[in-house]
């Protein structure tokens, strides 16, 4: 016990005095791991969970369920693994809320990627905005199978106008991990375009993420 608490200690001490610059993936999760297991070497955990889902993000990402499975996850340690994914994407959300869309398109990317890219089922999500093109909300509207989201023009539309925005960016998550868009989503987003249209409301753009890349419908000019 004694090893394990030096080793805790000192990876505390490392880490704190500018150590995170070089911290390999599974020492981090080791820190957040020692907030949930008080005792005991948390570091065969912390390489499990790596492994199992494929990176940190990944792991962040993962589906409740999946993390329930690895033995020795508990809910501490999955609820303090989400609460770790959910502020860092609200920091990155408003950061990207900041300043117009297009002069944070980076940031507003990977927002994207952080809430969408790892997971298991295809989920549509929207981004409202505001006459100056500044987010001001940003909601799940429909969530599918591991391949098929149903969307429906109109239930975007009347969201919209709900929210009093004046525009808005439609983004989906391809599971595959294949961000390149199908001719359903090309027709989709040509529904949606129609449907606003009708009410003032501008379609900026449809963006599918990928593990390891996005697609922009407009800069493909698919729309």
């Amino acid at each position: 016990m004694t090893d394990h608490n030096g080793h805790r200690s000192r990876l505390r001490e490392r880490f704190l005095k500018g150590g995170e610059k070089a911290s390999p993936d599974y020492e981090v999760i080791e820190l957040l791991l020692f907030g949930v297991i008080p005792r005991g070497d948390v570091k065969p955990l912390a390489k499990t969970l790596l492994k199992e889902c494929g990176s940190l993000s990944g792991l962040l990402q993962a589906d409740p369920q999946k993390l329930k499975s690895i033995p020795g996850v508990g809910e501490a340690t999955i609820a303090t693994l989400k609460a770790v994914h959910e502020a860092s994407c609200r920091l990155v959300r408003e950061e990207a809320s900041q300043n117009p869309i297009f002069d944070t398109w980076n940031t507003v990317i990977e927002y994207c990627r952080a809430r969408m890219s790892h997971l298991t089922i295809e989920q549509f999500r929207l981004l409202f905005l505001d006459q100056k093109n500044k987010i001001i909300a940003d909601e799940v509207q429909q969530q599918g199978t591991i391949n098929v989201t149903p969307v429906f023009p109109r239930e975007v539309v009347k969201r919209t106008l709900e929210l009093g925005a004046s525009s808005l960016i439609m983004v989906h998550n391809h599971p595959s991990g294949d961000p390149t868009p199908s001719q359903a989503d090309i027709d989709i987003t040509k529904r949606v375009i129609k449907a606003a249209k009708e009410l003032d409301i501008n379609v900026l753009d449809h963006i599918i993420i990928g593990k390891f890349g996005h697609t922009s419908l407009r800069d493909k000019q698919l729309i």
